[in-house]
């Protein structure tokens, strides 16, 4: 049973934490794998045992699946110890976490090394990432934790430090200091999160930057560079921004491949900083920072550790610039010697603005999630126009333009970016990354308001406005624009239609966007709904608005309460020939809504449902014969399709049967019941879901 957002959903957020009162966000990490660290380390000092994590074993398992597989002989012996077994005085952060404390092991995996050194400039970012709370002597029970971005919300993976060794030595990463691990610990964090070693090997720099930051990346490739690259880079490490480079190899070679100047190609590159010096009173020269996660195999031209250049410059410009003459990865190099020789650099930035001007702009972030599926939502590019239309579509309405708008040019800013979610994580079964893309047409003004999804001919006749440069097979694709006020409507998908997988979409939109709820003053809608909110609130429990509504019982208050609901209802609602929602229906919608079982619906929880039963209604009213308050049962079938929902013969059967009266007609209350039990149905199968099918215990299914 497929479901595939329509384009009735798709216009709006549809994040789960808005209902879960934080929860996935900094401050409120969802547990990964269940684990919660501080019970767990409070279990092992109670019990003076060391953890041992079954969720992420000591095993080969955990090493990988192929190449650090059971068949393989790099496995035979690796053992895996814990930092007291390797060393005397272990630490878990020597002398402040710095670039040199990542080094490169036997493992490909240069793409999150060099976003590790990068994490490093930033101590708040580091922090974020590497929670202090952790040592190897007050509180030690062999358990550590980390903090990730994963596709919109951040997890907190729990892990014990047993770690891979040959003859007692790191097989992965390390740092300079032998005593030193929190790099070897973050590494494995990050391997646990993606379900192996294994599935670390090859990457981009930018996935980890994200995954480190919640950042948005851009990309540039050098040959297309803008004139003022090295002005955006400046500006983009100051403000805090993350930054990778590498060189692209023309014949794809299983490993990196070294260059007479001593650059590697097909391999990632640290960015750490970009500055400007002058040369005996002559032109100033502009200079790039560069780290090789290696810890070693540096660049041997014009400004290398050892070049005739730095004779030019003093001793406390020397200092400045933190120069020294080690082979330790890191190496200076002109900013034309870097355009020469790298061919893309890739940005991590922590808000859309960071590469704009000064001003603080205000950007409001949207985060929707997707699935294309086989035979009904995958309908690749628009070069194929029979299937096109069937793909996911996500309204996005410009509202003002660009307070700074050049030229007189009325326009709003704002950034798309599409990600295809778990693909590493399920490369052991066959997986690799699609080649993913985005289109944006504008919604004619005789379409605004109508929200359902485009059909083929719209497509057939009207091109795109704006579009991503072009379809790639990474993560993620990221492209900023700036369009004119008005309604668009995009369209993810992969090149080729009928590939499976999931994605997230992120649209940050600029000033031309709504300002956040915590910005300014409540609109007026906002008011009308919070005070609708206050009136249902009363009588039913003495909490304030702030808090949250206990949830529809039996009983006096009970009853009053669904009275309430049904009065808001009806009274602007009469043509729905109702009287208001049955006790038992809205247990269901409660249910629905309540993510943190507390029984308890808060503000933005109710108003999720509000919002959800105003866009059904929706739907109702278009099919609604002779607006009668009634939908007959063949209709049915399309207005369950609209709502987002694609079913088998058998289960209209069923839900005609269940719900249509004795003249096979459906009235409004039971056409809500049926999509409010649908959304249960679909997203417990989601929940539970792996492959297409599900397996569940009798405890499972009772649940």
């Amino acid at each position: 049973m497929p479901y595939t957002p329509s384009g009735f959903f798709c216009d709006r957020l549809i994040r789960e934490r808005e209902r879960r009162d934080g929860e996935g966000s900094l401050s409120k990490p969802l547990r990964f794998s269940g684990q919660d660290f501080t019970a767990l380390k409070q279990e092992c000092l109670t019990k003076k045992c060391l953890f041992e994590d079954d969720t992420f074993p000591a095993s080969v398992e955990s090493l990988g699946y192929k190449e650090l597989g059971h068949k393989s002989n790099k496995v035979k012996n690796i053992v895996w110890k814990r930092p007291k077994e390797i060393c005397e005085n272990p630490q878990f952060i020597v002398g402040g976490a710095s670039r040199t404390d990542i080094c490169q092991g036997d493992l490909g995996d240069c793409w999150l090394l060099a976003a590790i050194a990068c994490l490093t400039l930033n101590e708040k970012l580091l922090y974020r990432v590497v929670p202090q709370d952790q040592s190897y002597s007050e509180g030690y029970g062999g358990i550590f934790h980390f903090q990730f971005w994963r596709y919109g919300d951040w997890v907190d993976v729990v892990i014990d430090d047993r770690i891979p060794t040959f003859n007692n030595q790191l097989v992965f990463t390390k740092s300079a200091e032998r005593n030193e691990f929190w790099s070897a610990l973050l590494e494995k964090a990050y391997a646990k999160l993606h379900g192996s070693y294994e599935a670390l090997k090859g990457g981009n720099t930018t996935e980890a930057m994200e995954d480190f930051t919640g950042g948005v990346t851009e990309f540039y490739e050098m040959k297309e560079a803008p004139k003022e690259l090295y002005k955006i880079m400046k500006k983009a490490l100051e403000r805090g921004s993350m930054m990778g480079c590498s060189i692209d190899s023309l014949v794809p070679a299983r490993f990196e491949t070294r260059t007479v100047t001593g650059l590697v190609k097909g391999h990632a590159y640290s960015v750490t900083a970009v500055e400007e010096q002058s040369q005996h009173k002559a032109s100033k020269v502009r200079l790039v920072r560069l780290r090789n996660p290696w810890g070693q195999v540096e660049w041997n031209g014009p400004w290398s550790d050892n070049s005739k250049e730095w004779v030019s410059l003093s001793k406390g410009e020397k200092d400045q610039l933190q120069h020294q003459s080690a082979e330790d990865g890191e190496f200076w190099m002109s900013f034309e010697d870097f355009k020469k020789n790298y061919t893309k650099i890739e940005i991590c930035n922590l808000t859309p603005d960071a590469l704009e001007d000064d001003k603080i702009h205000k950007w409001t972030v949207s985060v929707n999630e997707g699935r294309w599926v086989r035979g009904c939502s995958a309908g690749g590019c628009r070069n194929y126009p029979d299937t096109f239309w069937t793909n996911p579509q996500f309204r996005l309405c410009l509202l003002e333009e660009d307070d700074d708008s050049e030229d007189n040019e009325v326009a709003c800013s704002f950034v798309v970016s599409l990600m295809q979610k778990n693909r590493r994580k399920e490369r052991k079964l066959g997986a690799n990354l699609f080649t993913i893309g985005f289109a944006i047409y504008e919604v004619s003004l005789s379409m605004h308001g109508n929200k359902q999804h485009m059909q083929k001919d719209f497509f057939l006749f009207n091109s795109s406005k704006a579009r991503c440069k072009s379809y790639i097979n990474l993560r993620e694709v990221t492209q900023r624009f700036r369009l004119s006020p008005g309604e668009y409507v995009i369209i993810p998908s992969t090149y080729e239609p009928h590939q499976e997988g999931e994605f997230i979409l992120r649209r940050e939109l600029g000033d031309g966007g709504p300002a956040p709820a915590n910005a300014g003053e409540e609109s007026e809608e906002d008011q009308q709904f919070r005070s609708l909110f206050q009136q249902i609130a009363a009588d039913v429990s003495t909490v304030s608005t702030v808090r949250p509504v206990r949830p529809v019982r039996p009983g006096r208050k009970a009853r009053e309460a669904r009275e309430r609901v049904s009065l808001s209802h009806s009274s602007t609602d009469k043509d729905l020939n109702t009287e208001g929602f049955s006790l038992e229906c809205c247990r269901s919608m409660i249910a629905l809504v309540d993510m943190d079982g507390t029984g308890r619906l808060s503000l933005q929880e109710f108003r999720h449902l509000w919002n959800k039963i105003k866009q059904w209604q929706g739907i109702f009213r278009h099919y609604s014969s002779d607006q009668a308050g009634i939908i007959n049962s063949y209709e049915m079938r399309n207005a369950i399709n609209d709502a987002g929902f694609r079913l088998n013969n058998q289960l209209y059967d069923i839900i005609t049967m269940r719900y249509a009266n004795e003249g096979m007609n459906i009235d409004f209350d039971s056409f809500i019941s049926c999509l409010v039990r649908l959304e249960a149905m679909f997203r417990a199968f989601q929940a539970f879901d792996q492959d297409g099918m599900i397996r569940l215990s009798v405890l499972e299914v009772s649940c």
